[in-house]
C-alpha cells in the first residue's frame, strides 16, 4: 500500500521582504503574527481506535468492527488511521479477522501499536517497521508505537526521540505541517482520569522540547487508549492533544462534572471520527456506528509562515 503523494514545497520568503510587501495577517492568536502565511489545505480523514477483536473470547468485537468498517468505507475521507489496540490481549488469530474486514474499506489504513497488540505480533501481521511517515496534501503523518503490553502507561524512546527529529527537521525543509500518532496520550491526566500517560521519565519532556522547537508546524498529537470518547487539551497551544472514542465501547468519566481540564465531549456511543483539517481549523466530527447524528467539535489550527 502506497501512502499518497506528497505536496510540493513551498518556497519561503524572507520575513523583510514580507513586511515590505505592506500586508499583515493578524491570527487570532496573539503568538503569530506572520507576514505572509501558508494556508492549512483543505481535506479529511476518517480516525478509529480500539477495535480489541477477540475480547472476552467472543464475536462481539468483531461483529462491531464489520459494522464500523462498513460506515468507514462510506464516510467522507482520504485514508483512515487506526490508533492501536487493533485485537484484545494480543490474540494472534484475530489479526487474521480483522485484516478481512479491512477489505472493505476502499481506502489506506494505516495502524499503530497499542499495548494490547505486541510488537512482534503486529509487525507479523499488519506492518515492518512500525514508525512510519506519510505525506497528504501539505501534512506530514508520524505514526510510532509508544505503548508496551505490561503497562497502561507510555513511552518516548530515544531512538524514536532522534527519528522523530530527523522527520521534523525534514518537513521544515518541505514547508510541510506535521500531525504525531501515538496510542498512548503524552499530556498528563491525573484523576478524575485515567493517569495513563508518558510520564517525563519515560521521555515526555524531551518530545515536547522537540514540538516546541517546531510549533510553526506541528498540528496534533492523536491518540487513543482511554475508551472515554473524544478528550484533549490545548494548554500546549498551539498543538491540539486529542484522544479518540474506541469502536467498541466507551465509558463516561464525568469529566465535566468534576471540572476536568482540557476538553471533551458528551458523545460515548462506540464510533469513529471524521477529522477535516482546512484553513485555520480542525473539525473533529464523532460518527457513532448505526445513527445518523454525529457530535462535533472545532479546534484552532495554526498557520505555517511562507
Amino acid at each position: 500500500m502506497s501512502p499518497p503523494p506528497e505536496t510540493p514545497a513551498v518556497s519561503r520568503r524572507s520575513a523583510t521582504a514580507a513586511l515590505t510587501g505592506g500586508l499583515m495577517t493578524i491570527l487570532y492568536r496573539p503568538w503569530c503574527v506572520w507576514a505572509q502565511a501558508k494556508p492549512l489545505p483543505g481535506f479529511s480523514f476518517v480516525v478509529v481506535s480500539d477495535t480489541h477483536l477477540g475480547r472476552q473470547d467472543q464475536e462481539g468485537a468483531a461483529k462491531q468492527w464489520a459494522k464500523t468498517a462498513q460506515e468507514i468505507d462510506a464516510a467522507v475521507g482520504d485514508f483512515v488511521l487506526h490508533l492501536g489496540d487493533v485485537v484484545d490481549g494480543g490474540r494472534e488469530a484475530q489479526y487474521a479477522v480483522y485484516k478481512e474486514t479491512r477489505k472493505t474499506i476502499k481506502k489506506p489504513v494505516y495502524e499503530i501499536p497499542g499495548n494490547h497488540d505486541p510488537q512482534e505480533l503486529f509487525e507479523k501481521h499488519l506492518r515492518k517497521p512500525v514508525e512510519l511517515a506519510f505525506d497528504h496534501q501539505g501534512v506530514r503523518f508520524l505514526l510510532i508505537n509508544n505503548s508496551r503490553t505490561d503497562s497502561h502507561d507510555g513511552f518516548v524512546n530515544d531512538k524514536q526521540l532522534g527519528w522523530l527529529g530527523e522527520q521534523c527537521a525534514d518537513a521544515a525543509k518541505k514547508d510541510l505541517f506535521l500531525v504525531l500518532c501515538a496510542h498512548v496520550p503524552v499530556h498528563e491526566n491525573k484523576s478524575p482520569d485515567r493517569g495513563w500517560y508518558v510520564k517525563p521519565k519515560d521521555g515526555q519532556t524531551e518530545l515536547y522540547k522537540l514540538l516546541d522547537r517546531h510549533k510553526d508546524r506541528v498540528l496534533a498529537l492523536f491518540h487513543g487508549h482511554f475508551h472515554n470518547g473524544i478528550r484533549g487539551w490545548e494548554d500546549h497551544s498551539p498543538l491540539q492533544e486529542v484522544i479518540f472514542p474506541s469502536a467498541l465501547y466507551n465509558q463516561d468519566r464525568k469529566l465535566a462534572d468534576q471540572k476536568a481540564p482540557g476538553f471533551y465531549l458528551a458523545e460515548m456511543r462506540p464510533g469513529f471520527v471524521q477529522v477535516t483539517i482546512e484553513k485555520e481549523k480542525m473539525k473533529l466530527q464523532y460518527k457513532p456506528v448505526g445513527v445518523a447524528e454525529a457530535a462535533e467539535r472545532t479546534c484552532p489550527l495554526p498557520q505555517l509562515k511562507s
